[in-house]
């Protein structure tokens, strides 16, 4: 878990790929390791950075029973559940659901049953 005052809560410090100029890249994570993103009990696989355009896309997985306390992000949040259920202050998400947040909204994040979510920042 971060211990400075950011207000931003997961990190990472792993390779993603970079925005192509032409053509298709591909990322093969099937069997490729969860990676600490600073909170316990969150791993992400970080998919693509654009830090230049403050754009990422992040598989995450969350343990059963993880919870995060409140937190915000700088950019826009979009949240796609694919297994399991992910939880806010607001709501249970389910597979299927989407969410998305608005820069800098506090809101808190877990799982009773554990899930895998993508997370898109831009």
């Amino acid at each position: 878990m971060r211990t400075d005052h950011s207000p931003e809560m997961f990190t990472s410090a792993s390779s993603t790929l970079p925005r192509p100029d032409t053509g298709t890249l591909v990322a093969r994570t099937h069997g490729s390791e969860w990676h600490d993103c600073g909170a316990e009990g969150f791993w992400i696989k970080p998919l693509y950075a654009d830090a230049a355009r403050g754009q990422r896309t992040w598989l995450m997985r969350v343990d059963p029973g993880a919870s995060a306390p409140a937190h915000a992000h700088e950019e826009t949040e979009q949240i796609y559940v694919i297994e399991g259920s992910f939880h806010d202050d607001d709501t249970t998400y389910r597979a299927g659901d989407f969410a998305i947040r608005a820069p800098g909204t506090m809101h808190t994040a877990g799982s009773e049953t554990g899930a895998i979510v993508m997370l898109i920042y831009s």
